[in-house]
């Protein structure tokens, strides 16, 4: 019997991409969660004529917006095996969902990062900061944490039941690098998978703007650091 996927996508003010992100993810998902996260565009009609589930929160943040798909998730039957993450800016190639979650199928890995690497990210589809930050967080979880994450990319697949086990907390900027860093804490396994990058649609809401940068770091940091000299 095939597992059972679901699909959480945050978005905000995501009207031109979401309808082709939902497009393009596999069949075999048996559904796709878009969480509004204060959307003023037409982001959830979109969505909903795309088959999407989609949700609101209207608090501000990644993590608000994960945390409610969780949520619904978590008061849904049955309980899915796998949830993949993905943004709704069509940045990333959903079609490559199949690739991300095989490790888990195949290999019964916990967590997969799907890895931005450079051969394969399209001209200018990440920013200096965006670069600087990935080798920053990557090198000190290295440092701390003998880790082998090479990105902290959104594209990510893991275990329902792992996931529920990261008890995760962070509402905004700090949410991919919590869940990695949890993941190293309790000893999950986990392979990274190389995907393809590439511009997104429309301006970014975090690496797109300076103050969005500086909290996104200061937040990635502050985990890691939290982490680090925590017994």
């Amino acid at each position: 019997m095939p597992p059972s996927i679901k699909v959480i996508i945050p978005a905000f003010n995501e009207a031109d991409s979401i309808g082709k992100v939902i497009h393009d993810i596999p069949v075999s998902v048996s559904e796709v969660i878009v969480v509004s996260n204060g959307s003023t565009d037409e982001t959830e009609e979109v969505a909903k004529k795309a088959g999407a589930t989609v949700l609101t929160e209207d608090r501000k943040g990644y993590g608000y917006a994960c945390l409610k798909a969780m949520d619904h998730i978590a008061n849904s039957q049955p309980h899915p095996d796998i949830v993949v993450f993905l943004d709704g800016d069509y940045s990333d190639y959903p079609e490559q969902l199949d690739e991300i979650i095989a490790p888990i199928i195949e290999n019964d890995i916990d967590f997969v990062i799907g890895a931005r690497v450079k051969e394969l990210r399209e001209s200018g589809s990440m920013t200096m900061p965006q670069i600087f930050g990935n080798w920053l967080a990557t090198s000190l979880m290295r440092l701390f944490f003998r880790s082998k994450f090479t990105d902290l990319g959104p594209f990510r697949a893991i275990k329902y039941d792992k996931l529920v086990g990261l008890s995760m907390e962070d509402k905004t900027y700090g949410w991919t690098v919590e869940m990695q860093l949890k993941a190293l804490k309790r000893k999950y396994t986990y392979e990274e998978v190389p995907v393809k990058y590439r511009n997104r649609i429309g301006v970014s809401k975090v690496s797109g703007t300076v103050k969005g940068a500086i909290f996104a770091g200061i937040k990635i940091l502050s985990w890691i650091f939290k982490y680090s000299f925590k017994k």
